[in-house]
């Protein structure tokens, strides 16, 4: 299965850049992105998950984003969206802990119920037992972001890691996620 998009065209690139770009900066900024995102509940996409995403593909550390770097951004979420929909086999908009579970198996990890409804609660901003759209690019991205940053120490990868308190918190603030 395939959750990845065709990149659209220049022009259509450039007319959704123009649109998001509310102040004509050149740059998108975390509170344009937000406002042009949705998370199909007409609420505001997740702040959080706004930060991740321009901190991915701010290639000048601005805390914006131009238009070489919108496009890929706008393939990512395109991307996600498209994996969000697979996994909501319900067609609810939003992931319960099957769907979650089934998701997370497909790309890779074994997780146990527990671990899943630990993210689930997480994730949930509203207490429905469900992750919304751009909660769910969130939970996706840190799980990957610490699996990474585990298997640095993982060497044999078998599961386990033997580190110190001074390793452990150098890794957690040395994470980008």
């Amino acid at each position: 299965m395939s959750f990845t998009s065709p990149m659209p065209s220049q022009e259509f690139l450039w007319d959704v850049f123009q649109k998001v770009d509310r102040d004509r900066s050149g740059f998108i900024s975390s509170d344009e992105l937000q406002l042009a995102l949705s998370n199909g509940t007409w609420q505001p996409f997740n702040k959080e998950t706004i930060r991740l995403m321009i901190g991915m593909f701010d290639k000048q550390n601005t805390g914006t984003v131009n238009f070489q770097d919108f496009g890929a951004l706008w393939k990512y979420v395109t991307d996600w969206q498209n994996c969000f929909r697979s996994f909501d086999t319900d067609n609810s908009g939003s992931i319960d802990k099957n769907e979650l579970k089934t998701a997370l198996t497909s790309f890779g990890y074994r997780l146990s119920d527990w671990l899943v409804e630990m993210l689930i609660r997480k994730y949930d901003r509203y207490g429905r037992g469900t992750v919304l759209f751009d909660d769910f690019i969130q939970c996706c991205v840190t799980l990957y972001t610490l699996t990474n940053a585990f298997r640095a120490y993982d060497t044999n990868q078998s599961g386990v890691i033997t580190i110190h308190y001074e390793q452990f918190l150098s890794m957690v603030f040395s994470l980008k996620s």
